[in-house]
């Protein structure tokens, strides 16, 4: 008997102990996580706030070139950005940001284009992997959606597709207000829409912003300048690289840089500067490629006034 009741006792003790042992690990694990999450949530905020800190000084750069953009003498201090989403980078302590500002004019504007003028988006689709017939879609859908008649394009959607959905709706017949209503748009992905790590998506080629169809060549991308009709990749080369130098004030001066017939693209470009900004700012830690993005389209006005018409925080984008 009491040999039995030293066994019970002995096996309660191991119990314990087992017990005991479990709360300490766990214990010890939470300890581990909570930490762990406290250092990602302290580097997480500090990331974001280098890519705020790069909002602003894209704000301060762009007041910059509104200034001394047209001076005839560039004094050294005195140079300007580029808005052609070529990339700047600034440190903060151990951070830094990179930020790219494009100008809203260098872009296809989706609400003023025109059959005529869809080729440009039509090719830029291609290039960025769509296979022509989606692309064919997309554009004829994108045309049926702003246009206000209910009257399909050999390729586009009106109501009639959209309401045989399983989630229906109705066609807008009326401008695009942000780039993700595309998404309403048939055919249209978040693939093609935002990209991936492999390629870039066309929201970083497309506007809502403006009134004019044509597209500035000095603050064109190169992917767009090459779905222009009538450019070569040889002339798309030689102009970056005039640019590079010197923007362009004229259309005919590509002529001269490139030995095509101005008029052959003068429908679909022009030299006019818009006063709305696309700013795309990565807040980054030490050597990481990967960061806190911020998206945002600004509109700047004389005496220093800006207006954010579009903010996104945070938004998916790689240094």
């Amino acid at each position: 008997m009491i040999r039995s009741e030293r066994g019970i006792a002995l096996l309660m003790v191991l119990w314990i102990i087992t017990i005991l042992m479990v709360l300490v690990v766990s214990f010890s694990f939470l300890t581990k996580t909570e930490a762990r999450s406290t250092f990602y949530f302290r580097e997480g905020v500090q990331k974001k706030f280098y890519a705020e800190a790069g909002i602003e000084e894209a704000l301060m750069e762009i007041y910059h070139r509104q200034v001394y953009r047209n001076q005839a003498v560039v004094l050294e201090g005195s140079e300007v950005v580029r808005v052609d989403g070529r990339p700047y980078t600034g440190e903060i302590g151990t951070g830094r940001y990179v930020i790219r500002l494009l100008n809203e004019s260098g872009k296809i504007n989706i609400n003023t284009m025109t059959d005529a003028t869809g080729v440009v988006l039509n090719n830029l689709l291609v290039s960025l992997g769509v296979p022509k017939e989606r692309a064919d879609i997309i554009v004829d859908s994108m045309l049926d959606w702003v246009d206000g008649d209910n009257v399909r394009r050999l390729n586009g959607a009106e109501d009639e597709y959209y309401l045989s959905l399983p989630n229906p709706y109705k066609a807008k017949n009326g401008p695009f207000e942000v780039m993700e209503e595309l998404l309403l748009v048939r055919d249209m992905s978040p693939d093609i829409l935002f990209g991936s790590k492999e390629r870039k998506g066309l929201i970083h080629f497309v506007t809502v912003y403006g009134s004019t169809s044509k597209i500035n060549l000095n603050t064109a991308p190169q992917e767009i300048l090459m779905a222009l009709p009538g450019l070569t990749t040889d002339a798309v080369m030689r102009i970056m690289e005039q640019r590079e130098a010197a923007e362009f004030r004229e259309i005919k001066d590509i002529q001269a840089i490139t030995g095509l017939n101005s008029e052959a693209i003068s429908p679909y470009v022009d030299m006019g500067e818009s006063d709305t900004y696309t700013i795309e700012s990565v807040g980054l830690q030490g050597d990481a490629k990967k960061g806190y993005g911020i998206r945002a389209v600004v509109t700047v006005q004389g005496g220093g006034l800006s207006q954010f018409v579009y903010y996104k925080s945070p938004s998916e984008m790689h240094e």
